[in-house]
């Protein structure tokens, strides 16, 4: 038997808000809405679910687990991102790969890499 990531689930004071962000930014759609509990759909074949849970109180700090998404242009999706509600963070590279920290509209911190040559 082996683990398998079904679905990565992101905390949030306000589940709708942030449903409307992520299916903007993936280009998926809500697969399942309980109110407070929203599943969006996996925007790829083999992808996994996302997540929207509703929680009464914030995680203090920064979030301890985030998700890596790598496109061929990294600057024009952040630039698609930031009109769509996330904020610029950071900017890193190392040999091989360019990548900018964003965070959510509910401030979850999320990366977009780039491969570089």
């Amino acid at each position: 038997m082996s683990l398998t990531i079904a679905m990565i689930t992101i905390d949030t004071g306000d589940a709708r808000k942030l449903a409307e962000f992520w299916t903007a930014a993936l280009g998926t759609t809500v697969q399942s809405d309980w109110g407070e509990f929203i599943v969006l759909a996996p925007s790829t074949e083999h992808g996994v679910a996302l997540g929207i849970q509703q929680v009464p109180d914030a995680t203090p700090g920064k979030n301890r687990v985030h998700i890596d998404s790598h496109v061929p242009d990294r600057k024009a999706e952040v630039a698609r991102l930031v009109a769509l509600g996330a904020t610029e963070v950071a900017e890193h590279s190392v040999p091989g790969i360019d990548w900018t920290v964003l965070a959510d509209p509910d401030g979850n911190q999320f990366c977009v890499g780039q491969a570089t040559e």
